[in-house]
């Protein structure tokens, strides 16, 4: 089994990466899916995050309220590592049980936003980076995902920067440019990934 960290910064283009990889056959662990899964109503997760937060965070209908919590931890360090202490542990212990359902020979990728802010690169064999100027990924934020252009920086400026990705990358994807020049790229990070599973499992 090959274990591969996948990381970008917000807007660079990652959940295109990962779908195509998915279509390729990577088993794809996708960190931001389970952290919505890990604080639905009724799971210990919500609880914990209502216990450290107050029921402000919660809509009407008992789920979590993410713009009323995501106002508290942007603006606030402190607040943000509390919410990361309660998310990630239950993140780790899904990620390792979908890990450990794949096969020998599966190349499993695990998608994760924030793999460089949280010093995870020594978990994998080998760290992707999808890498995209800055611009670029506030124009993306802007005009695909209706941020206001404050709200997007302030969204870019929360994650590592560019530099900090970079040095814990071993393959790096450029998505600085059209979706089309996107897909032959990763199709032969994808061959490579395939290969160095094969050498790992003989």
């Amino acid at each position: 089994m090959l274990k591969v960290g996948l990381t970008g910064g917000i807007g660079a283009g990652k959940s295109e990466v990962s779908r195509l990889l998915a279509s390729y056959g990577a088993v794809v662990v996708d960190s931001d899916r389970i952290a919505r899964e890990v604080v639905e109503p009724g799971t210990p997760g919500l609880a914990a995050v209502v216990a450290e937060f107050g029921p402000g965070v919660l809509t009407a209908e008992g789920a979590l309220d993410r713009p009323a919590l995501g106002a508290i931890v942007f603006a606030d360090k402190g607040r943000l590592a509390a919410l990361n202490a309660i998310v990630h542990p239950l993140v780790r212990a899904r990620s390792a049980e979908l890990e450990s359902a794949a096969g020998q020979d599966a190349v499993v990728v695990h998608d994760v936003p924030l793999l460089a802010e949280n010093g995870l690169a020594p978990l994998y064999d080998l760290v992707v980076v999808i890498d995209a100027g800055t611009a670029t990924r506030l124009d993306r934020l802007v005009r695909l995902r209706g941020m206001t252009p404050d709200e997007a920086r302030a969204r870019m400026a929360a994650q590592a920067t560019r530099e900090e990705r970079l040095a814990v990358a071993d393959l790096v994807i450029d998505n600085d440019g059209p979706l089309e020049a996107l897909e032959p790229q990763v199709r032969a990070v994808w061959e490579q990934l395939r290969e160095r599973a094969a050498a790992l499992s003989d």
